[in-house]
């Protein structure tokens, strides 16, 4: 009995197309043209006396574009060593010894997709990073339900926020209307003040086990019209960089961003979700690869399993991270 079980990924789908030729994703974004009255309606006879003359109908109005570049990748290898006289005798049967091999390549694969999950759970982790590092489009739930809240109703704290109901509906509420919020042209989401919109369909939503199960547990097990609360269309991750020592460290964000070549230790205890455009993180052209070498003396075959992929951060894309917990930036090395 061979142990085989096929694993499949655990983190959102960030993974873009890729592409055989070039090593350098370039971003080209063209900025909101002016608009001007239209002189077909304000027609007069040229010249006009005491008035201005006519827009030029040559003047150059060129448009406003900029290129952003992005290189960054990651490489793996796994290597493996499969020999033949010793593989036949160890079974009673080629199906036997097929189901062998298949068994090793299918924890290769499962490799290949837990690197690829850590690959994109790094490039959401950055995202996160970098808005909490900035402090734009970081939102408090704490800090905005204690402001908000029915006179007489008590503050909440990190501690107690995910077992109060009323922070629960105030938290669903809020994310919720940020949904809509970033599907509306505006500049208010991202970090260069650059006119964007992210519809429903380009939007990526991330939230935490921990506060998606409080919502599950304390929110909607009781709430009799729950369609009228329930926050949906998320993707579920039970920890944004490791389960740690204790389940508070699954809400834990500790990570290292380069801000103008300076690196610079960002870490918040209390991060429960994150949304952003399908185009602020992404993991791209992945180029899967097999190769082996045959030892005639050894009469065995190296098998090298390689693969790699780059990954990105676009902060000029909306983006906006939610947390229960005041962020925290430690200056790094």
């Amino acid at each position: 009995m061979f142990v085989d079980r096929t694993y499949t990924s655990q983190a959102p789908n960030i993974l873009k197309d890729g592409w055989e030729y070039g090593s350098i994703l370039e971003k080209v974004r063209c900025e909101l043209p002016d608009a001007q009255d239209n002189a077909t309606w304000d027609l007069f006879n040229y010249p006009k006396t005491g008035g201005a003359a006519y827009p030029d109908p040559f003047e150059l109005s060129k448009p406003d574009v900029k290129a952003k570049f992005f290189n960054s990748k990651t490489t793996y290898e796994v290597p493996i060593t499969l020999t033949v006289d010793q593989v036949k005798e160890a079974f009673q049967s080629a199906a036997q010894m097929s189901s062998f091999i298949a068994m090793i390549e299918n924890r290769i694969a499962m490799k290949m997709t837990l690197c690829n999950d850590a690959l994109i759970m790094a490039t959401i982790d950055n995202l996160i990073g970098q808005k909490l590092n900035s402090g734009k489009n970081v939102v408090n739930l704490i800090t905005l339900y204690n402001a908000a809240k029915p006179a007489g109703a008590s503050n909440v704290t990190a501690a107690t926020a995910l077992q109060d109901k009323e922070f629960l509906r105030f938290a669903s509420k809020t994310i919720g209307m940020y949904k809509k919020y970033l599907a509306g042209a505006s500049a208010l989401y991202n970090e260069g003040g650059y006119v964007t919109f992210t519809p429903a369909d380009r939007l990526k939503f991330v939230a935490n086990t921990e506060f998606a199960k409080a919502l599950d547990s304390y929110l909607y097990s009781d709430t009799y019209n729950e369609e009228f609360v329930k926050l949906g269309g998320y993707d579920e991750v039970a920890y944004w960089q490791g389960s740690g020592t204790s389940n508070g460290d699954r809400l834990t964000i500790d990570v290292s961003v380069d801000v103008e070549g300076t690196a610079t230790r960002v870490k918040n205890t209390g991060v429960v979700a994150v949304m952003f455009d399908d185009e602020a993180a992404a993991v791209c052209n992945q180029n899967y690869r097999v190769t082996s070498i045959y030892n005639p003396r050894g009469e065995y075959t190296n098998y090298f399993y390689k693969w790699d992929a780059m990954y990105m951060n676009d902060t000029l894309e909306n983006a906006v991270v939610f947390t229960i917990a005041d962020n925290t930036v430690i200056s790094g090395e």
